[in-house]
């Protein structure tokens, strides 16, 4: 089982849904990176559900830093993060153990680790571990905020309904919209929207079923010159990450498949020099250029899909007795997990970015001062 991503910066996790705990080795950050505990339990309550549009499954993610910090600093060494499982109800999961939940993972882990996998919960493959990812992330971002590099994700649509887009805005009011969001539990840039959005939430809540989005995520501040031209380009490192988080479907840079509409001259974005800077006059291409960064804000977008745990009876299967069954899934699930997932794609980010920015660099590139 590969739970391992990074070369220079590596994170690991580790892990289940209902197991005594979750947790992140971090590996490779430079010495001295501050490491805010506050700001690390902050963006865990980014993730953590809340009220009607959410699970009643609230962990209160008491962490632990066990290692590779020392007086406020990374020490340069191995940091472990542990968090515990307080909130559990594996009952939930014994009448189903062999019941294949549409949308899930119970089938093909059963296939891979012949019986012998986690099932409770979804053991590994849950949306729980996301936690560590937004712990270990809240590190990277600390290491990024030293370089002025900034990132914010936004519910740009949900249940049909759009937000305002990064990609609209200037500079200066993007950077003040990614403070904004970043803050909020519920990343939205139009208030009126986001009242919607709820609205749809629970109504889909109410009738047993659950609604998708999409997130835009925004980076400023990156310098030129980040990323491999063929199979390590900065999309390419990116979206493998991405596709890592649970519920994850699709990903887009820049206009991404609106591109395939456009003619050239539409898509191309012009050069201009500004001050002592080069920049692109649009960025319909995502701040990305042959696979490597180009200075302007990194936009893109992941579609995540709806919660796949509903309440309403569904087709499946025994896949131990090989029988057609009608499975209705009790327990405690969200009817929509966008708005949770904002954070975790915003750590994905952080993470991968330092470990990027390591390989060009180097490791020190990231201690602060420099």
């Amino acid at each position: 089982m590969k739970n391992t991503f990074g070369t220079s910066v590596s994170v690991t996790i580790f892990g289940e849904s209902h197991g005594p705990g979750i947790g992140a080795v971090l590996d490779g950050l430079a010495p001295g990176i501050p490491v805010d505990e506050e700001a690390i339990a902050h963006r865990l309550s980014l993730r953590r559900p809340g009220g009607t549009i959410s699970t009643s499954r609230v962990e209160p993610d008491r962490f632990r830093i066990v290692s590779g910090v020392f007086g406020g600093r990374t020490t340069g060494t191995p940091i472990c993060i542990l968090i515990p499982n307080e909130n559990t109800r594996s009952r939930d999961y014994e009448t189903t153990r062999s019941l294949a939940r549409p949308g899930h993972a119970d089938y093909t882990a059963y296939c891979k680790y012949h019986g012998y996998e986690d099932y409770r919960g979804g053991g590994h493959f849950s949306g729980r571990i996301t936690a560590a990812l937004a712990a270990a992330g809240a590190i990277a971002q600390s290491a990024l905020d030293g370089q002025s590099i900034r990132i914010g994700t936004h519910i740009a649509r949900c249940a049909g309904i759009s937000d305002l887009r990064f990609s609209d805005l200037g500079l200066t009011d993007l950077e003040s919209a990614l403070m904004s969001v970043s803050k909020k539990s519920f990343p939205v840039l139009d208030p009126n929207a986001a009242e919607q959005m709820r609205a749809a939430i629970e109504e889909a809540a109410a009738e047993y079923d659950s609604v998708g989005g999409i997130l835009e995520t925004a980076v400023t501040g990156l310098p030129a010159g980040i990323g491999e031209p063929w199979f390590d380009s900065l999309e390419g490192v990116l979206s493998h990450a991405l596709f890592s988080i649970p519920a994850v479907k699709g990903v887009e840079f820049g206009g991404g498949f609106a591109l395939a509409d456009m003619r050239g001259s539409t898509a191309n974005d012009s050069f201009s020099v500004q001050g002592e800077k080069i920049i692109t006059n649009t960025n319909h291409n995502g701040g990305i250029n042959g696979g490597i960064s180009n200075g302007m804000p990194l936009l893109f977008r992941c579609a995540v899909k709806p919660t796949s745990s509903i309440a309403r009876e569904q087709q499946t299967v025994d896949f131990i007795e090989h029988t057609n069954q009608k499975l209705r899934i009790t327990g405690r699930h969200d009817p929509a997990i966008v708005h949770r997932a904002g954070i975790v794609v915003s750590s994905v980010t952080a993470l991968v970015l330092c470990d990027m920015l390591a390989q060009r660099f180097g490791t020190d590139y990231l201690k602060p001062g420099t």
